[in-house]
């Protein structure tokens, strides 16, 4: 699609979508928050995980979607999140820290 517009309009676009540290640039600007302060969550390594990386933030990979724990262990696998879990209720029963 990418290449489709490029080749139509003759100029290169601007990519916004994950892995593109773009969103997380604006986000972190919009709201004041320090990237060092966020936590991406997400179930891909290679769009959501790369994303968090790629802009400077904690990742937290969930086993319950696309990545599963033998493909996260895959010694060819080179994306590794700060943290992983099962499923993200894992954290209902803990409390939030204050900041």
């Amino acid at each position: 699609m990418v290449a489709a517009i490029s080749g139509s309009t003759q100029r290169e676009p601007l990519v916004v979508g994950k892995p593109s540290t773009f969103m997380m640039d604006y986000v972190a600007n919009k709201f004041g928050i320090l990237k060092s302060q966020i936590c991406m969550v997400g179930d891909r390594l290679d769009t959501d995980i790369l994303f968090g990386q790629n802009g400077g933030c904690k990742t937290l990979l969930v086993l319950s979607g696309v990545t599963t724990l033998s493909m996260l262990q895959n010694p060819n696998n080179s994306i590794q999140p700060d943290f992983y879990t099962n499923k993200i209720s894992d954290f209902l029963p803990l409390k939030a820290a204050t900041v």
